[in-house]
């Protein structure tokens, strides 16, 4: 079991993302916002972090670039997960320090075992 630090602004998409990830065995604390999330990631220190990248105020991106270079969060994998699936928004997702990018709506199969692999389980 993980604890997984959500950041999405959609009240629907983290009801039943919390549930997937509940339901396998994951504990999860939810942000609302890019900054709440930062916030929240320095304070909770969680295993693993999945982003949204359409988000009010600061974008998905520049909070994983935020996460990814400080020092108390950077060894904390982030994930991205986003309606946007173009491979540029996959590349720059990627260059901002995310280890995985998942086009929404994910699988639940393929979503479990890609947070496993970025969890090395």
């Amino acid at each position: 079991m993980a604890r997984i630090l959500l950041i999405e602004d959609s009240p629907t998409d983290t009801a039943v993302l919390t549930q997937l990830l509940e339901r396998n065995g994951h504990e999860v604390l939810s942000s609302g916002s890019a900054e709440d999330g930062i916030v929240a990631c320095k304070r909770e220190l969680p295993d693993l972090v999945i982003m949204d990248v359409v988000l009010p105020g600061m974008n998905g991106f520049q909070a994983t670039r935020a996460l990814s270079r400080d020092a108390a969060t950077s060894a904390i994998p982030v994930l991205i997960l986003s309606t946007k699936d173009m491979e540029t928004d996959r590349a720059w997702g990627m260059r901002q320090g995310a280890k995985d990018y998942i086009v929404k709506p994910p699988r639940e199969d393929e979503f479990i075992a890609r947070i496993n692999a970025v969890l090395g389980h």
